[in-house]
């Protein structure tokens, strides 16, 4: 009979057994002192215990059994009117007891959420590495197909492998930029996970903003050109250029730059015009790249600079508005990932009558 008590025991719950024993030793004293001696305290050290490995609602049992018994206690063994300081003193240690018991469940719950948050950073944490990884041998894998199917096509358009026609040579032309552009979306999704988890590593110095996008509209006017799009360059109200210079990382806001831009190529209508319109207040240089196509919508504005948004609309009522929905997502993302690194701030609204405008600010220094 009595394995088969501990047996019982031992499968409950290896703490059944203290937490009986504790609460037996505690009636026991209760009950052979006069009710003026208050041992209801004691269990609280029960309540405790059943804290760390019992059911809630068993702790509750224990608690309203323990608050019972200091009672009870009042009547039994001996049924006699009691002092007010008794009956106060009995009533403090139920209290006491209840708030134990409250306290304790309280702490579990603490506890479990502590523990179900941990597990999730640490769920968290193992897929972020996981993730990078993934990136990281995605974009190499692909790199370097990529890299050699342009330089096999050079070596078509050098002549290595013999003379080639102009139609074969408008081919190869768009062969390759095609390959430069899936190259260029590879090395920006890899910057894009990179800035996330390392930050992006600036190299600032004194520079112009205005030169910078002197030289990005240059090395994109074939593109626009392509598309049928005029691109101008602007300086507010002042028709002859200004220096616009901010401590920054030529290289990343030069990308910045050639986001915006392409981003208003990609959703202008035909014949249309961009224009990068450079400004200042004097404590901020303003960047504006303003296009005249549709616009953008409500619904939009708030996620313009998620990761992979594309903008639903855009790819609605194309042949009305004949804007192209072209790109990944992620121009605009790593556009801003770069402007907050140089403690600037960027945004987009729509331009009045017609038209979308993007736009970053930067402090400016003194030359």
């Amino acid at each position: 009979m009595k394995n088969k008590y501990l047996k019982f025991i031992n499968r409950f719950h290896p703490l059944v057994g203290l937490i009986i024993l504790t609460f037996v030793v505690v009636v026991l004293l209760e009950y052979t002192t006069p009710p003026e001696y208050v041992f209801g305290y004691l269990y609280t050290g029960t309540i405790l215990l059943a804290n760390y490995g019992l059911a809630k609602k068993t702790i509750w049992k224990i608690t309203l059994a323990a608050i019972a018994l200091t009672i009870f206690n009042l009547f039994f063994p001996n049924f006699e009117p009691h002092s007010f300081a008794t009956i106060a003193n009995r009533l403090i240690t139920v209290m006491a007891l209840a708030v134990t018991g409250w306290l304790s469940i309280r702490n579990r719950d603490y506890e479990e959420a502590v523990n179900r948050s941990q597990a999730q950073l640490r769920t968290q944490k193992q897929l972020a590495i996981l993730r990078e990884d993934f990136v990281s041998t995605l974009t190499h894998d692909l790199k370097t197909p990529l890299l050699g199917g342009i330089e096999t096509i050079k070596a078509f358009q050098n002549g290595q492998f013999g003379a080639i026609t102009s139609a074969q040579a408008k081919v190869l032309t768009m062969m390759s930029n095609s390959h430069r552009s899936s190259l260029e979306l590879v090395q920006t999704l890899l910057d894009v996970y990179r800035n996330d988890t390392e930050g992006i590593q600036l190299k600032c110095e004194a520079i112009d903003l205005s030169a910078i996008a002197s030289l990005v509209i240059s090395n994109l006017i074939n593109l626009a050109t392509s598309r049928q799009v005029y691109l101008v360059l602007t300086y507010g109200e002042s028709n002859f250029p200004s220096r616009f210079v901010v401590n920054g990382d030529a290289l990343q806001l030069q990308r910045v730059f050639n986001n915006l831009i392409i981003n208003g190529i990609n959703h202008s209508p035909r014949n249309g015009k961009i224009e990068v319109q450079l400004v200042s207040d004097g404590e901020f240089h303003i960047i504006k790249v303003i296009d005249g196509g549709r616009g953008i919508t409500s619904t939009e504005l708030p996620y313009l600079f998620e990761r992979f948004y594309q903008g639903g609309s855009h790819t609605q009522q194309a042949s009305f508005s004949a804007r192209a929905s072209t790109g990944s997502g992620l121009g605009l993302y790593l556009a801003r990932q770069i402007i907050n690194a140089h403690g600037g701030t960027i945004w987009a609204e729509n331009h009045l009558p017609q038209g979308a405008m993007f736009c970053f600010r930067l402090p400016a220094i003194a030359e």
